[in-house]
């Protein structure tokens, strides 16, 4: 099902980021490629398994479920708002957008972004204390409660590439659902 029914109105791929060594923030690029079951090419975080350090440590036999990670644009328009001076692709995203309720999708929807790229969605990025280390209280500041008290990460989403394409800014986002039952977004 293709829709974007209350999820917001589809907004534009404001900037697209990589970056060849692991490090919290990516350069903005004029492009990216995305390439199906490896993530954006010549990204550190590209792979079939798990490229997160911390959890290479763990098992680095883990399917990489974190090739590419979004960001919306409103979370800076708000972390701004409130003195943080983050720009995107500081905050280690691949992709940011704006217009898209990334945070309200369900886990395995499909974003298509420009002519043919596609990702699904996997979960929700999971912040960690490197966001203090680059401004401090960073951290709090993504991080929030709902009406019962759970822990909500407005850090991004993060998802795996389904099929290959070329992501620049101005390129549109396309919205499709899973099936029913929707399975809500948890870390990954």
């Amino acid at each position: 099902m293709t829709t974007n029914e209350g999820l917001g109105t589809p907004g534009p791929v404001l900037t697209v980021s990589r970056s060849d060594v692991h490090r919290f923030g990516k350069r903005n690029q004029d492009d990216i490629e995305l390439i199906a079951g490896l993530g954006v090419d010549g990204d550190a975080h590209a792979g079939a398994t798990v490229q997160h350090r911390s959890r290479v440590a763990v098992d680095p036999s883990q399917p990489n479920l974190r090739q590419l990670h979004l960001i919306h644009a409103e979370l800076y328009d708000e972390l701004n708002g409130r003195g943080f001076g983050i720009a995107p692709g500081q905050l280690g995203e691949n992709v940011t957008t704006r217009g898209v309720d990334l945070l309200g999708l369900p886990r395995g929807t499909h974003l298509h972004l420009g002519r043919n790229a596609v990702i699904e969605v996997t979960g929700r990025r999971n912040p960690c204390r490197q966001l203090d280390d680059f401004r401090p209280g960073l951290m709090q500041a993504v991080l929030d409660r709902d009406e019962k008290g759970h822990l909500v990460r407005r850090a991004g989403v993060m998802g795996v590439v389904v099929a290959d394409g070329s992501v620049r800014p101005a390129d549109g986002v396309r919205v499709e659902l899973p099936g029913l039952p929707h399975v809500a977004l948890a870390p990954v």
